[in-house]
């Protein structure tokens, strides 16, 4: 019955709730399910690093039959060292992925029945490491890019001047009067030095990259990108006209910061709600809720472990910014 459910033709995911509750049942099916992810051509043993067959123990661990090693199917995925069952973390990323602009610690614990406030912010968290992955495409065609602030209002402060308010860097592609993908970086100033690899990383060269005139962009053009400027003066349009998907995606950014997640973002965890906001926002015309929730599983799959003081720290590496 199983090995029936998840092996349908052209069904990767369930497409209801109803659908979830009956593919994942029991956690046995949770099991095969993330087994098939992580192994889509069968078991790969970490130690041999050979595609073999491998056998259950009687503790759950599989044992590969070429070098009899024992491995976890959960160990080297997000789900590494959890004491809690698959079938609540598969609960738990349905929600998040279920609900259009995401959920609250508070909201999640609320939803599955949580002990502790904790657990659900931790969990939260994790989900969120599995959301971006290194490698993805570049941003094509015609990108808008400039930065925003995130934080209250300073005084005696003016222009890209701050002391206390986060600076993120946004790049928006056209898609004829829509906005396509999007990519977010918190970065410590805007300088050349912080501007310039986010474009690197974010858009592919080549590109036309529409700008503001901020010094910090007028190196693009040796870059490899087409660079075109859009300045105020003398065009008798403000800036949210002059860059409309940068702006509006900046909106929107701050509307969910104050809405979802009700103001409650720490800077040094910023980069990690940019990667869920992205996340979302990129996938926000699919009409299968049920492809995000295969989608951050699969992802969940190849993310490795995070310890909790590590969760704390909020520490993101600069390759994994993307």
């Amino acid at each position: 019955m199983d090995e029936e459910i998840l092996r349908r033709p052209n069904r990767e995911y369930p497409r209801t709730f109803q659908e979830f509750e009956e593919w994942f049942a029991t956690e046995a099916r949770c099991r095969a399910y993330l087994m098939r992810l992580r192994w889509p051509k069968g078991f790969c043993c970490p130690q041999c690093d050979v595609c073999a067959t491998a056998w259950r123990t009687a503790r759950g661990a599989l044992r590969c039959r070429g070098c009899r090693r024992e491995s976890s199917l959960t160990a080297g995925t997000l789900f590494e060292g959890t004491r809690k069952p698959l079938r609540d973390w598969y609960h738990a990323m349905w929600f998040v992925t279920s609900q259009k602009h995401g959920v609250s610690a508070l909201g999640l614990q609320r939803v599955l029945g949580l002990g502790s406030y904790q657990t659900a912010w931790t969990w939260l968290h994790k989900m969120r490491r599995a959301m971006i992955i290194a490698g993805r495409d570049r941003l094509t065609g015609t990108v808008e890019v400039d930065e925003t602030f995130i934080g209250g209002p300073e005084e005696d402060l003016h222009g890209r001047e701050t002391e206390k308010k986060a600076i993120v860097v946004i790049a928006a592609e056209q898609r004829g009067q829509a906005i396509g993908r999007i990519r977010l970086q918190r970065i410590n100033d805007a300088s050349a030095d912080q501007l310039m690899p986010f474009i690197e990383r974010a858009v592919r060269a080549g590109s036309r990259v529409l700008t503001d005139g901020w010094l910090g962009y007028a190196g693009l053009g040796a870059y490899g990108y087409e660079h075109t400027i859009k300045t105020i003066k003398g065009s008798g349009m403000q800036a949210h006209q002059l860059l409309p998907r940068v702006h509006r995606v900046a909106s929107l950014l701050k509307r969910w910061f104050l809405g979802t997640l009700q103001g409650g973002v720490q800077h040094r965890h910023l980069d990690y709600y940019l990667d869920e906001f992205t996340f979302r926002f990129n996938r926000r015309t699919s009409r299968a809720r049920g492809l995000l929730f295969y989608r951050l599983l699969q992802q969940a799959a190849l993310t490795g472990a995070t310890p909790y003081r590590n969760l704390l720290g909020g520490a993101k590496r600069q390759d994994h910014k993307m």
